[in-house]
């Protein structure tokens, strides 16, 4: 897996635009990637929800949870869906509007300097093995394009929006999302694309 630092892109990844994107200001580079969680309909995985909030189409009718949604301009830079498949939706280098009202270590504004990574799911339901792959792997490739990033640059929205997002839950392993990303980052990188 790898970034193209010069579009922002994970190559590979399936890419739907988002609109709900910016420049960073003058200066700012990724330094903390947000970890998220999130289900469309609420406790439900699959189907096209997802992008389509993302994308400003997401259908009032469609559910009655999304008629107190749809009016929400809201993006992440990724999704990793259950099966560990990613989609991008804004190029790592500028910000998508996924933290909201936020602060970490004092620093107000995180989607300046972050990136966010949604993955599907809830705050109760566990997490799978696929995705704490996938998601390992995308961060390695982020730490080698950014060099702002490094292995403990990593937080839960609920880290920086306290009191106001719990996600990605007390579901979500820490402990092995950080050992995967230490021990990637331990093998050449040569061995790493063979």
């Amino acid at each position: 897996m790898r970034v193209d630092r010069g579009s922002g892109l994970l190559l590979g990844a399936a890419f739907v635009p988002s609109p709900n994107c910016d420049d960073r200001p003058e200066g700012c580079s990724p330094e903390l990637v947000v970890i998220h969680g999130i289900s469309l309909p609420p406790g439900e995985f699959g189907g096209p929800w997802i992008e389509k909030l993302f994308t400003n189409v997401l259908p009032a009718a469609a559910h009655p949870y999304f008629a107190t949604i749809q009016d929400l301009r809201v993006s992440a830079h990724a999704l990793v869906r259950r099966d560990g498949s990613i989609v991008q939706f804004v190029p790592f280098g500028q910000r998508a509007w996924h933290a909201g009202e936020s602060a970490w270590r004092g620093r107000e504004r995180c989607n300046d300097f972050s990136i966010g990574i949604e993955l599907e799911g809830t705050d109760a339901t566990s997490y799978d093995e696929a995705q704490y792959s996938s998601l390992a792997n995308l961060l390695i490739a982020l730490i080698d394009a950014y060099p702002g990033l490094h292995a403990e640059s990593l937080a839960g929205h609920s880290d920086v929006a306290p009191g106001r997002k719990t996600d990605p839950g007390l579901s979500f392993d820490w402990p092995r999302l950080r050992a995967l990303v230490r021990r990637g980052l331990q093998v050449p990188r040569s061995e790493m694309s063979a």
